[in-house]
């Protein structure tokens, strides 16, 4: 009986040695991290990408008329 009690004690601490191994967890971290940047960065250009590109346009619309009109 006690070498059963020693042995059932023996793979509980190997579980919980597992479950609490910090292994690999900062880069899990990491990964959610740019996860997340990119989830920020996607719903930002879906909502604003109308506006960004009208932004750009008219940029782009003001500096081809600035090379145009200089010229003789």
């Amino acid at each position: 009986m006690n070498t059963f009690m020693v042995s059932v004690l023996a793979f509980v601490a190997g579980v919980k040695d597992r479950l609490s191994s910090e292994k690999g967890a900062t880069a899990v971290e990491y990964g959610l991290l740019v996860a997340l940047i990119a989830a920020v960065i996607i719903g930002v250009v879906v909502v604003l990408g109308g506006q960004i590109d009208t932004a750009f346009q008219t940029v782009s619309d003001e500096l081809a008329g600035a090379v145009v009109e200089e010229a003789p």
